[in-house]
């Protein structure tokens, strides 16, 4: 079984709400040359990707699938489209509408996707019940959220705590990943913004979750990181240093250095390089990376399994594990776990 944890969708179905219903909650649909958007009530506007036939049609997600030798993908809705700058219960009925959507996807092609929700984390009330709603109602396996909301990095968002907390009791599935990178820093030129901002966005978000102590209090989280965990497993030693020499700073929320939760954390494949997952492997160990594709975006991995299989001192368990066996093993926790939370 080879199962991709890391791609985008936006269902037809979602943009239509969008097209009835966005205006009531604050998010328009805008149209340009450059394609079709979303801008929020407070200005913030996505890119013009929202046009992209490839995030809605579903016979070419297929047929990419079946390309790339894919048996299950894990659909999550387009990161530009979290609603984060939506305020209120507005924001519920958003993230609602959105995962009612998705999870329509899914049980179109049962055998061939599972899905993961959005949640209003500018809310965490609300963000609870949303992911309460995806998970038991509808059936999600869990949830994508973003590095920051409205700018603000996670470790810093006042009481996700109770998020956290449901999340770790429900078994979700958390993809962590980059939206806006690095606001304030001019990275136009060349496609920083992609190659350097959003890794970069996910190393600190990734840090100061650990910083912060979220694994240490929610051990149990099942959180991936996406694009191989930005440069966090690279640099845990400097974290590590900072937390030995400088532990008025980055020690005060922890009992142990920052590299050894790693062990808590997933990864993905998407780095496009065998000796660097090879490295990854070594870090984490194979059972803590899971296959991507961060379909349908050029940035993504055309052919993960190849990648798997051209990385160097990797066994045939290891890349078995990499390429849907260890998905699989949390998919399935992920079921038994939100399954006994159901009236």
């Amino acid at each position: 079984m080879i199962i991709d944890v890391h791609a985008h969708c936006i269902p037809e179905q979602f943009r239509e709400w969008l097209d009835q219903h966005g205006p009531s909650v604050g998010a328009h649909i805008v149209d340009s040359k450059e394609g079709r958007s979303v801008r929020f009530a407070n200005g913030i506007q996505t890119g013009p990707q929202f046009g992209w036939d490839s995030l809605t049609d579903t016979e070419a997600r297929l047929s990419a699938l079946d390309t790339m030798g894919i048996d299950i993908q894990l659909l999550a809705g387009w990161i530009d489209l979290a609603g984060y700058d939506i305020e209120g219960s507005a924001s519920l009925e958003y993230a609602r509408a959105h995962n009612f959507a998705l999870t329509a996807v899914q049980d179109e092609e049962p055998e061939r996707f599972r899905s993961l929700g959005t949640v209003p984390l500018q809310d965490p009330g609300l963000a609870v019940a949303a992911l309460r709603h995806a998970m038991i109602e509808l059936g999600m396996a869990g949830v994508q959220i973003a590095t920051t909301v409205n700018d603000i990095f996670l470790d810093q968002v006042d009481g996700l705590d109770d998020f956290w907390s449901a999340a770790q009791e429900l078994g979700a599935f958390i993809l962590l990943h980059p939206i806006r990178p690095l606001q304030g820093v001019e990275l136009g030129r060349y496609f920083l913004d992609n190659t350097v901002g959003r890794p970069a966005e996910t190393s600190i978000a990734l840090s100061g979750l650990i910083m912060s102590g979220v694994f240490e209090r929610f051990p149990e989280l099942k959180v991936c990181a996406v694009h191989g965990g930005g440069f966090v497993p690279f640099q845990a030693g400097r974290l590590d240093q900072a937390f030995h020499q400088v532990p008025g700073a980055a020690a005060d929320r922890i009992n142990r250095p920052p590299s050894s939760y790693l062990e808590s954390i997933y990864v993905d494949t998407i780095v496009h390089d065998p000796e660097t997952l090879s490295y990854l492997i070594r870090r984490l160990g194979a059972d803590h990376i899971l296959l991507g594709t961060d379909y349908p975006f050029p940035m993504g991995d055309q052919d993960p399994v190849g990648l798997v299989h051209s990385s160097s001192g990797i066994s045939f368990g290891d890349v078995e594990s990499i390429v849907g066996g260890n998905a699989e093993r949390l998919l399935l926790e992920t079921a038994s776990v939100s399954q006994q939370g159901k009236p």
